[in-house]
C-alpha cells in the first residue's frame, strides 16, 4: 500500500555500474520519495534485491526502461510492486474503474482509506488492472514482480460476494497468480513472481509451481518496534518456513527502528535463511542492511 504524499527519501551517493558487492544480503524495498525521482541511491545501496514501484510518483511516472537498466547493472535482481487484490484511489487507472466498470469494486480497506477490494476473478480485472501492469514491467525490464494485496481474499465482505466463500476466494486468489506468472514467462521464462503475505494459499494446487518466492511482512515486528506475538505471527512463520524449506526465496520486511529491535530481526533472517530488511511502513527510505 503506497501512501498517495510522496515523502522525503534517504540521501545514498550515486553508484557505478558494477556487480554487487560480495558482502552484499537481503533486499531492499521503497516504494515512494525515491532521491531525485531516480534510482541512482539504490543502485549504490548493497543489496542483492530491489522492490519498487512501477512509477517513481505513485501515479503515471512510470519508470523507464533505461532507469531500470541501469539499477539492474548494480547486480540486482529488480522487481515491479503493484496490488492484484485491490486498488488505491491515486493510481491512473482507478477513475476509469470506478466511471465505468463500478462493479469491480467491493469494500474499502479500513486500514487503507481509498483502497478498495476488487473482484480479482473477473476478466474485467484482469483487462484493466493487472495485464497492463505486468506487461509495463516486462517492457521496463524488470526481473519480475512484487503483488501485493493476495490477502483480499480474507478481507473482502462475504456479503458482498454472495455464495463464495474464503476457501474459493484463496483459489481465486492462486489462479490470478498462476495467470500472472503464466504471462510474465511466456514472454521471459526467467521473470520472477513474488506474491506478498498469505503464505498460507501455498496449500491450494498450482501456487508453489508459480511463484518463485514470497514477500512477508511483520514475521517478527509489527510497525513500529512491536514483537509480533499474535497466534498468527507463529502461523505466518510456520508456512513461510514451508515455502523456504520448498526452494523458494523469502524476502521478509519487518518495521523497527530500536537498534536492538533490528539486530534481533536480522538475526532471525539468518538463522531462517530469509533476504530480509528491516525498515519504516512508509517505506519512503533506504534503511541500512543487515550486517
Amino acid at each position: 500500500m503506497v501512501f498517495p504524499l510522496l515523502l522525503p527519501g534517504a540521501a545514498v551517493g550515486c553508484g557505478a555500474e558494477v556487480p554487487v558487492p560480495p558482502d552484499a544480503r537481503g533486499f531492499v524495498y521503497q516504494l515512494q520519495g525515491y532521491q531525485d525521482g531516480g534510482l541512482d541511491a539504490l543502485a549504490a545501496a548493497p543489496f542483492r534485491y530491489a522492490v519498487i514501484d512501477l512509477a517513481r510518483d505513485g501515479g503515471d511516472g512510470y519508470f523507464s526502461a533505461e532507469e531500470v537498466g541501469a539499477l539492474k547493472k548494480s547486480g540486482k535482481r529488480v522487481l515491479a510492486y503493484f496490488e492484484i487484490g485491490s486498488i488505491e484511489s491515486f493510481r491512473p487507472d482507478y477513475a476509469a474503474i470506478r466511471d465505468d466498470r463500478a462493479d469491480l469494486l467491493l469494500n474499502e480497506w479500513p486500514s487503507w482509506p481509498g483502497e478498495h477490494f476488487v473482484r480479482y476473478w473477473d476478466q474485467r480485472w484482469w483487462e484493466l488492472g493487472v495485464r497492463p501492469r505486468v506487461d509495463r514491467a516486462l517492457a521496463a525490464g524488470f526481473d519480475g514482480v512484487y503483488l501485493d494485496t493476495p490477502l483480499a481474499y480474507e478481507e473482502i465482505d462475504l456479503a458482498l460476494v454472495p455464495g463464495i466463500g474464503r476457501e474459493e476466494l484463496g483459489r481465486r486468489m492462486v489462479e490470478l497468480i498462476a495467470r500472472i506468472s503464466a504471462h510474465g514467462k511466456r514472454t521471459d521464462a526467467d521473470f520472477l513472481v513474488y506474491p506478498q503475505n498469505s503464505p498460507e494459499l501455498l496449500h491450494h494446487h498450482g501456487y508453489l509451481e508459480a511463484v518463485d518466492g514470497i514477500g512477508v511482512e511483520e514475521l517478527f515486528f509489527r510497525a513500529t518496534d512491536e514483537p509480533c506475538a499474535a497466534d498468527y505471527c507463529a502461523q505466518n512463520l510456520a508456512e513461510t518456513r514451508k515455502l523456504r524449506a520448498a526452494g523458494k526465496t523469502v524476502l521478509a520486511v519487518d518495521y523497527a527502528v530500536r537498534p536492538e529491535n533490528v539486530e534481533r530481526a536480522c538475526r532471525a533472517y539468518r538463522e531462517e535463511g530469509f533476504e530480509g530488511y528491516v525498515s519504516v511502513r512508509e517505506l519512503d527510505r533506504i534503511s541500512a542492511p543487515c550486517r
